[in-house]
């Protein structure tokens, strides 16, 4: 299609990105890229600024059902989620050759515009059902908190998996990387931003169950089996800086105050 080339400027949100494409279509323009507050890129392209509206995006996210079917659906969704370079812009040109195809081009691997996001989402999933096993809480005044930092937005995937785990518990668990944290307690749940976030240092309970955890976890090693590449490949050295097996922290000196 030979439409007129533009730079949509929106605020970044899953709803935001939807209610480009739908003024994409109105407008009859062709997004050459998309920007958000503060990514500090320039261009030469005009730009339109599209606010946000959730009627608006309703609309579309009802279309992809109609037009993508439920795979075509989760793909989008969930490529939105992705660490995908100029996301925005792979979703865009998925859409336009979804809505041309149908459902079946969710199985066409061999266009490029199907194969790299399926590549992203495909990372997006694995990355998330890792954190379901190398994530750790800790006890902070009653509520369960816990620290990650992934490559691709995994909260959204790891809330029904923590929600359902620990029913009874007030559960937050903070995104280092997209400065975001997941808060569920009593069946309710939110994803919020979150500029700033730190745990308490242990002590008590606390430091004694991690003393705990990591005995545990030095007794069932098997010397003869020692293979530190291996480990590596099974549970990647990124993931090791939020995991309490791999810290030592000691017990605050007496009479130290404790940091707020």
């Amino acid at each position: 299609m030979d439409w007129p080339k533009f730079a949509y400027c929106y605020d970044g949100s899953f709803a935001g990105f939807l209610t480009c494409v739908f003024e994409a279509y109105a407008n009859r323009e062709e997004p050459v890229c998309f920007l958000t507050e503060g990514d500090g890129r320039v261009t030469l392209w005009p730009e339109r600024t599209v606010e946000a509206d959730q009627q608006k995006a309703r609309r579309v996210y009802r279309s992809l059902d109609r037009s993508l079917g439920q795979q075509g659906r989760r793909l989008v969704s969930y490529g939105f989620l992705t660490c995908l370079e100029e996301r925005e812009l792979h979703l865009w040109d998925f859409l336009r050759l979804g809505y041309e195809r149908g459902p079946a081009v969710v199985r066409d691997l061999t266009d490029p515009r199907v194969a790299a996001l399926d590549r992203a989402v495909r990372h997006l999933t694995r990355e998330a059902h890792l954190f379901k096993g190398f994530t750790r809480f800790s006890d902070q005044g009653g509520v369960l908190a816990g620290e990650i930092e992934p490559k691709n937005r995994v909260l959204p995937l790891l809330r029904p998996h923590f929600a359902a785990r620990y029913p009874g518990e007030a559960l937050a668990l903070y995104d280092r990387t997209h400065r975001e944290a997941l808060f569920c307690q009593r069946g309710r749940w939110a994803i919020l931003p979150l500029d700033q976030f730190s745990l308490a240092p242990p002590e008590g309970d606390e430091l004694d169950w991690r003393k705990l955890w990591r005995r545990f976890y030095d007794t069932i090693a098997i010397e003869g089996r020692y293979n530190p590449k291996c480990r590596m490949t099974q549970m990647p050295k990124r993931y090791w800086g939020t995991m309490t097996e791999f810290q030592r922290e000691e017990p605050p000196a007496a009479g130290a105050v404790r940091p707020t």
